[in-house]
This record gives C-alpha cells, structure tokens and sequence, in this order.
C-alpha cells in the first residue's frame, strides 16, 4: 500500500531518510492529482499516473525538464485553474463549506493568481520569466526563514542587503528572509543604485552584523572600505549569493574583514534557483573546517543528483547533475528540471555535522555543465577547460585582488586560434616577475595549455585599479600587456 502521509513543515530537518523519501512521495502524488496535472498545460499532456510514483526510483516515469522547453513556451508552465475543475474538488468544497463562497473565491486568487514575476539572467539563453502567487511568497517566507535560523542570525541584529534591485530570485529571498525573521534589512539595490560609496556610507552609518551580497561586489566593498581606513567592528556573518564562493574568495573575505576590525566572521554561501522559486544556505563551521553543504527544504521540492550523460539517478554522495522537483509551487513550475549544475560530492542525507539538521545537503564545489569549454587553441585540435577550475585556482591566488579572463580569436581572426586574456589587478607591493611566474604556472595547471602547440597563449595585463567589472558598475582602468607563451 502506497505511503499517504506527506512530510509535513515541521519535520523538513528532523526526518530520517526513509521517512524522508516515502513523504516526499505522498507530496508529490497529491501535488501532481491535485494541482499539476489539472492545471498545467505542458504537464496535462505527458500522460503520467500519480499512482506510478511509488518510490524515488520511479520517478523516470516523469520527464525531465530543460530550459530549452521553457524557451518561447513560458505561459505552459504556469497554472491555469479550471473553474468546473476546482468546483468538484473535495478541498475547495470544505474551503465553501467553511468559508463561504466569497472566502473561498478569496483563497483560491491568493493560491493562483499571479502577483510577482522574476526571471533567469538569460547569460546562455533569452531569460524566461517565472511567476509567483501570494502562495508562493508565503513559501519564501518559509525558505528566508530558514536561511536566517540555518545561517546562525538573531532577530536583534541588523542586515545590509546588497544584491541588485532586479526581477532575479537573490533580492527578493534575502527581502523575505527579512520580513519573516522580523528583522532589520536595508536594501541598497546594489552598486548602480547608491554606488560604492553610497553602500560604504550606508554600511558606515547603520553598523551591520550581517551583510548580504554577490561576493565580487562585496569583495570591491570590502577592499575600497580598507583602503579608506574605516573600521566595521561589529560584522559576524557574510551571507553571499548570485555567483559561486571558492574557498579563495572566502579566505579574501575574511582577511578583509579583519583589516576592518571584525576578525571572527561566518562565510557563508547560499544556492538559489529561479526555477525553484528558492534559496538554500549553508549553516556555520568551525574555523578551517569545509563548508557544511547546502540545507534543502524537503518539504518544498525534491532533490536528486543524475549523470548528465544518461539522466540516470545516482546514489548519495555521488558527483553529478542537480534535478529539482517543486512540491508545492503555484505560478510557473517545473518538474525535474535539470539545472546544467554539477555537484562534487553528491547529496547526502546524514546528520548535518555542525548543526545536527537532517535534512538533505548538496555537499561540494557547484559549477556549470557549460563552463567546460573547448578551446580552439591548436587550430586544429581543441582543448578542453574547465573553466570552473580556472575560477577556483585565481581566487586561491592571495597576491591578486581581482581578475577578469576574456576569450578571444587572435587579431579578431574568426578563422585564427583562441586567446585567453587574463586581466588581473595585483595587490599594492608585489613583485612582477615573481607574480607573473605564479600565474603562468596556475594556468597551466588549471588549463593543460602546456600540452598545446606554440600559439596557444595567455595576454596577461596588469590593471592600476580595480579590473573587476561588476554587473551595475565599471570602473576605469589602465592596463600594462605581457603575452605569456607555454
């Protein structure tokens, strides 16, 4: 006999894995008979039986979803309710039944009508939109929240939210996250609203304890705040989102603080989804000990980890793909979409080792299926990068303060060999040959360009000021060229 009890709010962290899997199931039976299928166009139209979602394992009776599906064909996705439907559904009859018509008209507009809408970045394709109902705010009170209790922050303190003023997912979380903390939170909408010394003064005045940023930004914050001699004693925690946290970035971070007077600070990093309509954070560790992993809401969707080859489920603590699985969104959902993220150490379903929550973790460094690229570096044979790796070998370089790499075809050549160009700015003091030794050698580790021919380059330019060039500002800058051979 099929489980019929779905996990419930209260036990998201506390459930053992079988309970955990069998919960999840029932969620997901109920939510596709009651909701999806209904009332979703694109799902209406695959042909699955709830009934046929016994276990995890049989979830490949579901299709995945890409972003290609999405592409031109948003409006499929979202949930349209049929009125004769609803009307014979045993739960909107109890809704009439207790409410009265007019509060059960009013329950159902609050779960269905759209009210918000974000959307990708659209960095490798058009940006699709995504739609949320007060349903689906409610819920991102619910994952704010909890990134407030998992991250270790107190009501009492005070929050600076850095991120952009933008339809993406990062604001709006650390927004609700705020509202259902019932916590203090100042919103600079990012470098283009206030710039960076409109966010200096701002921090300045209010005296934070928890900052909450895109880590690039925060780190030019950071860096121009030390640089100016001011002192932020009070920071504890540095909550970061948008862009991936190397442990490099982490270590910068953290001696910047220290130059600022804050010298015992949590880094911690968040993974947000759009398609999921949420965002999981990491819980404090130990100093020098490896990140905790990122604390899922089992109760909101479903994690599984696939091989990007053949979409086949893996076990725990297996690398590979990221498949989320919504359990109780309205507006724009997406069944088993697959992310394009790849996760080094799997999911795990063991005790959190530093809080003790058992909810699922993604455990390990997050990066993109698209950022291995092959380069046309030999002309006639490519090369395959990992960027990914490149990004976590130039953040661990302590003697630069911040890099850009460009990717271009030798003299604007279509038909010529890939150049990389790697703009670094290196911190005051350093020795230049020593530093372009260290960084010839970190790109042939990170870029097997020793293996290419003699063409295969890497122009390295030293930058004045800051080279970084952040989404909402661009600073000047004035370059010195060095071509590096291997």
């Amino acid at each position: 006999m099929l489980p019929t009890r779905p996990i419930s709010r209260s036990s998201w962290d506390s459930s053992s894995p079988e309970e955990l899997a069998a919960g999840q199931m029932a969620r997901l039976r109920r939510y596709l008979r009651r909701r999806v299928l209904p009332f979703s166009g694109h799902y209406r139209e695959i042909g699955c039986q709830p009934a046929e979602l016994r276990d995890l394992d049989d979830l490949r009776h579901l299709p995945f979803t890409s972003k290609s599906d999405l592409t031109g064909r948003a409006r499929d996705f979202v949930l349209i309710p049929d009125e004769e439907v609803l009307r014979r559904q045993p739960g909107t009859i109890l809704k009439a039944l207790t409410r009265g018509r007019a509060g059960a008209k009013k329950l159902l507009e609050r779960e269905f009508r759209p009210i918000l809408m974000t959307s990708t970045t659209g960095r490798s394709s058009e940006p699709v939109p995504f739609l949320y109902t007060r349903h689906d705010l409610d819920n991102l009170d619910v994952t704010g929240r909890r990134i407030m209790e998992v991250g270790g922050s107190r009501p009492e303190y005070r929050h600076a939210n850095l991120f952009p003023y933008a339809p993406h997912l990062a604001f709006w979380q650390a927004y609700h996250a705020g509202i259902a903390y019932n916590t203090f939170m100042v919103g600079t909408g990012g470098g283009k609203v206030m710039g960076t010394d409109g966010n200096i003064a701002l921090i300045d005045k209010i005296a934070p304890e928890v900052v909450i940023a895109m880590p690039t930004f925060l780190y030019h914050v950071l860096d121009t705040a030390v640089e100016q001699g001011l002192r932020w004693e009070g920071l504890k925690m540095l909550v970061l989102g948008g862009e991936k946290v190397p442990e490099g970035m982490r270590r910068k971070l953290r001696a910047l603080c220290a130059e600022l007077g804050s010298d015992k600070i949590d880094v911690l990093s968040t993974y947000g989804l759009t398609e999921a309509k949420a965002a999981f954070n990491e819980c404090p560790a130990p100093a020098g000990a490896e990140p905790s992993g990122y604390h899922m809401s089992p109760d909101l969707g479903l994690v599984e980890i696939v091989d990007p080859e053949t979409g086949k489920r893996l076990p725990d603590g297996q690398a590979g793909e990221i498949v989320y699985t919504p359990l109780d969104a309205r507006g724009t959902v997406v069944l088993r979409y697959r992310t394009g993220d790849l996760i080094s150490g799997g999911l795990t379903h063991e005790p959190c080792p530093y809080c003790g929550r058992r909810c699922p973790r993604l455990v390990g460094d997050i990066s993109r299926v698209s950022e291995f690229r092959r380069l046309d570096i030999h002309k006639i044979k490519g090369t395959l990068v990992n960027f990914n790796a490149l990004e976590h070998t130039l953040d661990d370089a302590q003697e630069i303060r911040a890099w850009q790499v460009e990717i271009r075809k030798r003299d604007d050549d279509p038909y010529e060999c890939d150049e990389l160009h790697l703009l670094v700015t290196p911190k005051p003091g350093f020795d230049r040959a020593e530093l372009e030794r260290s960084l010839h050698s970190r790109f042939q580790r990170a870029l097997v360009l020793g293996r290419t021919r003699r063409n295969a380059v890497c122009m390295l330019r030293f930058q004045r000021h800051a080279c970084l060039v952040h989404r909402c500002e661009l600073r000047p800058m004035a370059t010195q060229q060095l071509r590096l051979r291997t």
